[in-house]
């Protein structure tokens, strides 16, 4: 059952202001349940209403409402409804937030409302609190191991001869797909990746080259991985480990590597709607997955890194070094562009 948002007199008479303190279950919440409705990934819907969603709704005393999809989506959905928004709280990759930010679909956060924002790491905190990242799942490439039991040392390997037709690729419609592109640049120009970025057409004249190697180029993840895990494919790139480190653990033949030219950073971030119907509740939650409790299910759960460094990895966890993130105002800008090369290239 759905309840009615307070109103903003309601608001003020009952001080929601200050609730957004830690994961200390605040007053208002307990007093008065509600739903807070969330907007995400529809691969995460599993995990969060397992093990994570369980634990903010008992802490908060709020019924959370998950309305999973693609980012893309999530950002139309708040396009659509700016005047009366549905969602409290989004899920979305950080390309995607920076256009809503622009786009003054979100409200700033801020320490006082939301305290666990000044004790994540600096670079997990974006233009000045336009949104967060709460995780960070590291992508390098998944392999079969069965035909590769010694793994993939380096992305090198993607292009080898003895890969040829058993390379699975994202489509750069994928948030994925542009660190294959962004490898090829780097391999291109024998710049490091912080510099390779802005030389993308250096990475399409590698990118032919490794076509001879590729099966298919997707844009589903779920079913490219079948591929990966019966063995018709070896190799998939771009992989995360928040999605193949679990299919590992529930005993996929697949594992994931880190090579040795390094990882990157899957952007994973969490924002709170503009003209939320619900402001406070959607700072505590927040608040909630920037916190030890929270991040620490995630870390255990879907094997990411956490931003809030309270957290310790738990034994043998995989640390796959500090992850690259790119400057994703310049992916924004030129996105359009590199998808149009991408599919002269790789048709």
């Amino acid at each position: 059952m759905r309840h009615p948002a307070p109103t903003r007199r309601r608001v003020l008479q009952t001080g929601l202001a200050a609730i957004a303190g830690n994961l200390a279950a605040p007053a208002l919440l307990r007093a008065e349940p509600r739903d807070l409705v969330v907007g995400g990934a529809a691969g995460m819907a599993g995990y969060m209403k397992q093990f994570v969603f369980p634990v903010i709704e008992k802490k908060l005393d709020v019924k959370v409402v998950f309305d999973g999809t693609r980012s893309l989506v999530n950002l139309e959905k708040l396009r659509a409804d700016k005047g009366a928004p549905k969602m409290s709280v989004v899920l979305m990759d950080d390309p995607i937030m920076m256009i809503a930010w622009e786009e003054g679909l979100l409200a700033k956060l801020s320490p006082s409302a939301v305290p666990n924002l000044g004790k994540i790491k600096p670079a997990a905190v974006h233009l000045d609190g336009a949104w967060a990242n709460y995780q960070q799942p590291w992508a390098g490439v998944a392999y079969n191991k069965k035909a590769l039991p010694h793994g993939v040392p380096s992305y090198a390997a993607l292009w080898e001869p003895a890969a040829k037709g058993k390379v699975v690729l994202p489509s750069l419609q994928n948030t994925e797909g542009l660190w294959t592109l962004l490898v090829a640049a780097a391999m291109e120009t024998g710049k490091p990746y912080a510099e390779a970025q802005y030389q993308m057409e250096a990475g399409f004249k590698r990118m032919a080259a490794l076509k001879p190697n590729v099966l298919t180029v997707y844009t589903n993840q779920p079913q490219a991985e079948n591929l990966l895990e019966s063995g018709e494919a070896t190799m998939m790139a771009g992989q995360f480990s928040s999605y193949t480190l679990i299919r590992a653990a529930a005993g996929a033949p697949v594992d994931l590597a880190a090579p040795k030219e390094g990882v990157f950073a899957m952007p994973s971030g969490i924002c709170k709607v503009k003209g939320a119907p619900n402001e406070a509740g959607a700072d505590a939650f927040i608040d909630a997955f920037l916190s030890p409790e929270i991040q620490k299910i995630l870390v255990e759960k879907s094997y990411v890194l956490p931003t809030n460094p309270a957290v310790m990895l738990p034994a043998g966890f995989i640390n796959p070094g500090d992850p690259f993130s790119p400057d994703w105002a310049n992916v924004n800008k030129n996105r359009a562009a590199w998808l149009q090369k991408w599919n002269e290239v790789m048709a």
